[in-house]
């Protein structure tokens, strides 16, 4: 199992999830975590259905998703041929 330095609750293992992006090893990937926020679920409700996880799940699993969509965009030029 690996992890993303700066980010020790998000981890890595080919076994578990096909090797997504998981918290702390469970079964419970990042993708749900966020999903569940963008549909509205506060961390207390997702704390609720999942009593497994903790607070600092949830805001790890978003800082992660925020690290990851810092890359920046560039547009390709096109050369008329």
């Amino acid at each position: 199992m690996t992890s993303v330095p700066g980010f020790d609750r998000i981890t890595f293992d080919p076994n578990v999830m096909g090797g997504r992006a998981c918290i702390r090893g469970m079964r419970i990937t990042v993708s749900l975590i966020l999903n569940l926020v963008a549909n509205g679920m506060s961390a207390e409700e997702i704390i609720e259905a999942y009593p497994y996880l903790e607070l600092e799940d949830i805001q790890q699993a978003l800082r992660y998703a925020a690290w990851l969509a810092e890359e920046a965009v560039f547009a390709l030029e096109s050369n008329p041929a």
